[in-house]
């Protein structure tokens, strides 16, 4: 018999706990009235009998209990040898259609438009895909988000890993906001490693994938949907605004007390520009990639700074000293680093 969730639930409630009152009882009357057909524990008696964990003894008229380490392997390996199987099955088939995948690609059907609209599950589907299929270069620009950089699936990892020992160079953008996230710090020693290059900037446009510069994925208009662009115009345009902003970003692994410093006074020139174009916090906090919490806190040191007690006082105080968050000098570091905390 093939157990599944209807048969582990009844086997985790009813059951077992008739289980449980044959073994405090040393076995049930076999002519209870309970385990009868139509009995109120028919249903689980009959389970613990095909499970193999109640036996009869003739010479008391009894169901026993059995031993349920002895039964155990009865059920979980021939379920673990079952799923095993399906694994293995999978994988064959997704091989199969890796040969389709690329049959599709280099036919006229697949090239006949120049921009495909993606949804929900096909998106990470399709980047896999087309990263697999990477022969020359990838840039990929991941503006962060505070959830989004708790974790990073092992599976990302893996395929970028990859891709670079195939020999394909990789370049990645993130925000500042991204060196004081533990996941993607190891993520960028794992891919670093292997040749992979990571910068970060104070902002960027918005999250972006190119592969050998002839296919780009960009986000959709609406909420969890992408655009795979083919349009060789388009995607050379997309790269160029990502070679310039690369040019403008530090390497993520420098340490530097001066890089520090420097980040800290970009972050800071970011928020001035945010407080002066009028943005909310919680939009200001997404355009630099930290929580509303730490953007409220880059304001309170703002305050403090210009000796204001309101936002309103500090508008004023900007304008009077005709700050606009564009006159930082690169390497002056204006401000404090910020907290390692955040």
């Amino acid at each position: 018999m093939n157990y599944g969730p209807d048969e582990r639930s009844v086997f985790e409630t009813a059951a077992t706990d008739l289980y449980e009152e044959l073994v405090g009882s040393a076995g049930l009357d076999a002519q209870d009235p309970r385990i009868q057909e139509g009995g109120s524990a028919a249903g689980p008696f009959a389970l613990l009998q095909d499970i193999g964990l109640v036996t009869f003894d003739e010479s008391e008229d009894r169901w026993v209990p059995v031993d349920p380490s002895i039964v155990q392997s009865r059920v979980v390996s021939p379920l673990g040898q079952q799923g095993a199987e399906l694994i293995a099955e999978s994988a064959q088939w997704a091989k199969a259609f890796q040969g389709l995948t690329h049959a599709w690609r280099r036919s006229p059907e697949a090239l006949r438009g120049p921009f495909t609209e993606l949804r929900g599950s096909a998106i990470g589907a399709h980047i896999t895909s087309v990263v697999a299929d990477a022969a020359e270069e990838l840039l990929t620009a991941q503006p962060q988000t505070n959830r989004a950089m708790q974790h990073l699936p092992d599976v990302v990892v893996e395929r970028d890993r990859a891709a670079l020992r195939r020999g394909v160079s990789m370049r990645t953008l993130y925000q500042h906001a991204a060196r004081r996230s533990a996941a993607t710090v190891n993520y960028v020693a794992a891919v670093t490693a292997e040749g992979a290059q990571v910068r970060t900037l104070d902002e960027f446009f918005n999250r972006l994938i190119v592969v050998d510069r002839r296919i780009a994925i960009i986000p959709g208009r609406e909420h969890n949907s992408a655009l795979v662009v083919r349009e060789p115009s388009v995607i050379a345009y997309l790269a160029d605004i990502f070679d310039r902003s690369w040019e403008r970003a530090r390497p993520f692994t420098n340490k530097d007390t001066s890089v520090v410093r420097d980040i800290a006074a970009e972050q800071r020139a970011m928020t001035i520009r945010m407080l002066i174009g009028g943005h909310a916090d919680p939009s200001g906090a997404a355009r630099l990639g930290v929580s509303p919490r730490t953007y409220a806190g880059y304001v309170s040191e703002l305050k403090q700074e210009f000796e204001v007690d309101s936002r309103f006082q500090l508008g004023y105080e900007m304008g009077r000293r005709g700050i606009t968050g564009r006159d930082v000098p690169s390497g002056e570091g204006l401000g404090p680093a910020p907290d390692p905390g955040f």
